[in-house]
């Protein structure tokens, strides 16, 4: 059985410190749990609808391109989620 890594998308901006904190937090407890995950970083000011969309809110996190966190990573529900993976997905 082969799994798919997680993906993870984070919409953030240039000299945004709490972007980079969550990028670290992610790929620290990706690597906490050997947890596969493909990291896409999203830049809101090189688009005008992304920019109008998501303001002054980055980063906002996505997991597998749903809302999962704003400005934020919870560390202790990301563990869960990345612990959990192998589990089946009632979403």
């Amino acid at each position: 059985m082969s799994t798919e890594p997680i993906s993870i998308t984070v919409y953030s901006r240039e000299n945004c410190h709490l972007c980079d904190e969550a990028k670290q937090t992610i790929e620290r407890i990706s690597d906490d749990t050997n947890t596969d995950i493909s990291l896409t970083e999203i830049d809101v000011d090189t688009d005008p609808a992304l920019q109008s969309e998501y303001g002054e809110r980055v980063p906002y996190i996505c997991i597998d391109d749903r809302p999962a966190y704003k400005f934020r990573v919870d560390e202790a529900d990301l563990y869960d989620r990345f612990e959990n993976e192998g589990e089946t997905k009632t979403d």
